[in-house]
């Protein structure tokens, strides 16, 4: 189906900046980056699939269904995202604050060229229709001029500064976070995620230099540059939804930040306090039971094992307490109902997980869509890597709106000055990005 050419890369770090400088024509590209980020659990250093063969776009109605039907009948790589609401596919649940966005609930495409670079070996993988076109494409991107590309974008119409608002103030932050206590002491949750947005109205940014600005702040494993028309997605996501390898199903929820400091003994001793402090820790470990109660949903007897507890990792801008959960699947499992039994990712909800999503749709103000989703492919032998989207700016060319979300967990620890500090923090890099172009 596919033609596989392999070409040895003399400047790895090089070549990856002009192939995503190249995927630019095209109306839809995805792509992802590990940033040479050291984890065991990864196949390529960086993946950009462009040209949709074929595609699906759907709203939440049936939606988990139809990309069944999709991956199978493809049965090849198909790359693309599911957005947060289709928690009302899985659940009987509703999605009704204010969307500004206007992206479709879900959309998958079929990719006409694909790149996997992997240190110095890159592999491309073009449909039959197309692989008359490898040699030529090889030889454009490897000859192509970073700063000719750069420039050809300045010449567009400049944006002017982009100004962000606040959809919710501190005060009313603080409020609906008390309200969120008020349920967790009344037992109807343990704990739950709650975000707030902030946005850009009537205003525009040059996609590509927004996403390496934030991509350079960061280095996160799971960044991604994503465009689909005019709908774009930047993230400087560090955080892993889903993995399937064969048969080992692996989830790794972040829950736990802290600052970075340049003092290393300061930052050494954040780190001390992050792993031993008792309210991240309780925070991670709800996660962590809910994972586990929702990967043994399609596990063999017995499968399902946490093969690291609250375990502390640095990135550019912050600390972050990550576990790892394993399991094994039936070979007979599709993989979409591994990911509609666990969709969405219990460190984006809260637990338990059906409460605590309808706690969230009645205090947040604005519809997540993409925010708190999950971007990322399948193989043709129905594996997958799925990040979770957060830490991440979207952008609708066409609306002219920006938009970042930032949130946290709630637990009946929280307290709402602390807990507003930490999304700032979470925000920091998205804002210095937009404000500083």
């Amino acid at each position: 189906m596919r033609h596989v050419q392999q070409y040895i890369i003399e400047k790895p770090l090089e070549f990856k900046t002009k192939l995503l400088y190249w995927g630019q024509q095209f109306d839809e590209a995805i792509w992802l980056d590990s940033n040479l980020y050291e984890q065991q659990y990864s196949s390529y250093d960086a993946v950009l699939a462009i040209d949709a063969f074929t595609a699906i776009k759907t709203d939440y109605h049936n939606s988990f269904e139809q990309l069944k039907e999709y991956q199978k009948l493809t049965s090849d790589w198909i790359f693309g995202y599911l957005s947060y609401d289709l928690k009302n596919d899985t659940e009987d649940l509703v999605s009704e604050n204010r969307d500004e966005l206007h992206f479709p609930d879900l959309y998958f495409f079929q990719p006409k060229k694909i790149f996997l670079l992997k240190e110095n070996t890159l592999e491309m993988h073009y449909l039959r229709m197309v692989d008359d076109e490898i040699k030529e494409d090889f030889d454009t991107i490897s000859t192509l001029s970073i700063e000719k590309e750069a420039k050809a974008n300045q010449t567009k119409e400049p944006c002017g500064k982009v100004k962000i608002s606040l959809r919710i103030t501190k005060d009313v932050y603080k409020e609906k976070v008390n309200q969120m206590l008020a349920h967790i002491n009344r037992g109807d949750i343990y704990e739950a995620n709650f975000c707030q947005e902030f946005f850009a109205k009537d205003s525009c940014i040059d996609p590509l230099q927004t996403y390496h600005h934030l991509n350079d702040i960061s280095k996160p494993p799971f960044a991604t540059f994503f465009k689909m028309d005019q709908h774009y997605l930047l993230s400087a996501s560090p955080e892993r939804y889903l993995r399937k390898e064969e048969g080992k199903i692996i989830s790794q929820p972040i829950k736990g930040t802290a600052k970075r400091s340049m003092n290393v003994k300061e930052d050494e001793k954040l780190v001390t306090e992050l792993r031993n402090d008792p309210k991240e820790r309780s925070e991670n470990i709800m996660i962590v039971d809910l994972v586990r109660n929702d990967l043994s949903r399609t596990a063999t007897k017995g499968s399902v094992v946490v093969e690291e507890l609250c375990k502390v990792y640095s990135f550019d801008q912050v600390h972050q307490m990550i576990s790892t959960v394993v399991s094994e699947i039936d070979p007979e499992i599709s993989p979409v109902d591994v990911i509609r039994t666990t969709f969405p990712m219990g460190s984006m909800t809260g637990a338990p997980k059906i409460s605590a999503m309808q706690i969230i749709e009645n205090l947040e103000e604005s519809k997540r869509g993409l925010y708190s989703g999950a971007i990322g492919y399948f193989t043709p032998k129905g594996d997958f890597d799925f990040n979770v989207v957060i830490r991440s700016i979207l952008y609708n060319e066409e609306r002219k709106y920006i938009s970042y979300t930032v949130g946290g967990a709630i637990t009946a620890k929280s307290d709402p000055d602390k807990e507003y500090e930490e999304c700032l923090l979470k925000a920091k890099a998205m804002r210095e990005v937009l404000e500083g172009m």
